[in-house]
């Protein structure tokens, strides 16, 4: 582990996180709150906390985090990616440990825009013939 402080940034849906990583005892806090606070699911947590669980550096480095907009799916999914991006910045060698393990793939899709003449995306109305 080289550097003392590193910064990574996640996006997923509208959702856009800045996670800062420092050496510490394995701490997670977002926006001066326990990760527990923000994320009351389970699986959730355990989601945001897999990049550190795959590089086994969970109980060596403090999270520092933001995310806004979107909801919880997209925020958690965007703090998984600024954690991962800044572990590989932490440590150059953890790179390929988390590629294979794909935290490092932005998931891009989003939500399609509502086309005009149509109820939404694709729906439609309902067609009467007469």
């Amino acid at each position: 582990m080289t550097a003392t402080s590193v910064y990574g940034t996640g996006r997923r849906k509208s959702s856009t996180a800045r996670v800062f990583l420092k050496s510490g005892s394995g701490e997670i806090e977002l926006r001066g709150a326990p990760l527990e606070k923000r994320f009351p699911s389970a699986a959730i947590r355990t989601r945001i906390r897999e990049p550190l669980e795959v590089a086994e550096v969970s109980d060596k480095v403090d999270v520092l985090a933001t995310a806004r907009g979107g909801g919880i799916t997209g925020q958690a999914d965007a703090l998984r990616l600024g954690i991962a991006r800044a572990l590989v910045e932490f440590d150059p060698e953890l790179r390929p440990l988390l590629k294979k393990a794909g935290l490092l793939t932005r998931d891009a899709r989003i939500k399609e825009r509502k086309k005009y003449g149509l109820a939404g995306a694709r729906k439609r109305f309902q067609f009467s013939k007469r």
